[in-house]
């Protein structure tokens, strides 16, 4: 196995959360349910396994009476998902990289 896989980041709800928070500043909490399609409860727990991690931060704010919650990718948050990312990529190039092919049998024995 790759050396940079993480299987904490694997998870399938983990790795989409991140994918979310890369390419931006923070993503609201809804945002993040919605787009992964999870209930609040299972995102709660996703987002404090990776705050506990040191992967995101959790920003709770008050707008106008109702809570928010905004996340943020840690700079530790984004190295991990780097390399997680490049070991993926590593591992589905080793699939399509040609194959040498057997030799022929020697049958004259």
């Amino acid at each position: 196995m790759d050396p940079d896989f993480d299987e904490f980041l694997h998870v399938p709800a983990r790795l989409s959360i991140l994918a979310l928070l890369a390419p931006a500043d923070r993503v609201d909490f809804g945002f993040l349910r919605d787009t992964i399609g999870t209930s609040d409860s299972a995102l709660s727990k996703h987002l404090s396994a990776l705050a506990g991690a040191g992967y995101v931060s959790l920003h709770k704010s008050r707008d106008q009476g109702a809570r928010r919650t905004h996340v943020t990718l840690t700079p530790q948050g984004r190295r991990a998902f780097r390399r997680h990312a490049m070991a993926l990529e590593r591992i589905v190039a080793s699939a399509h990289a040609p194959r040498e092919e057997p030799g022929p049998t020697d049958r004259s024995r």
